[in-house]
C-alpha cells in the first residue's frame, strides 16, 4: 500500500527558504521537518521562490522543470503534427489517383 504524503506549496516554499538561510545542513533540515531524506534536494531542483510585488514568493517551476515541461509539451504536438502528415499524404495518394 502506497502512502505518499502531501506537502502544501506553503510547506514547500518555507522549507525551500530554510534551506537558504538557516544554515543547517538540507539532511538536518529533513529531520527536523520531519520529511523523507533527498526530497528537499528533489525540490530545490524542481521549484524556485519568485517574490511578487506584494512582497509574497510564490513557489514556481524551476527553469530546468519549466524547460523539460516545454519540452514535453513540444514532443506531443510534434505527434500530432506527424499524425496529421500521414493523414494528409493518404488523402492525396487516393485523390490523385484517376478514376478507372
Amino acid at each position: 500500500m502506497n502512502h505518499r504524503k502531501g506537502y502544501t506549496q506553503e510547506f514547500k516554499k518555507e522549507a525551500l527558504r530554510l534551506a537558504e538561510t538557516s544554515g543547517k545542513s538540507i539532511s538536518a533540515l529533513e529531520r527536523d521537518l520531519g520529511i523523507t531524506p533527498g526530497l528537499l534536494h528533489k525540490w530545490r531542483q524542481r521549484y524556485q521562490i519568485r517574490e511578487g510585488q506584494d512582497g509574497q514568493g510564490r513557489l514556481e517551476p524551476s527553469e530546468m522543470e519549466a524547460a523539460q515541461a516545454e519540452i514535453r509539451r513540444l514532443r506531443r504536438e510534434l505527434e500530432v503534427t506527424r499524425q496529421e502528415r500521414e493523414i494528409l499524404k493518404a488523402a492525396v495518394a487516393i485523390f490523385s489517383h484517376p478514376p478507372e
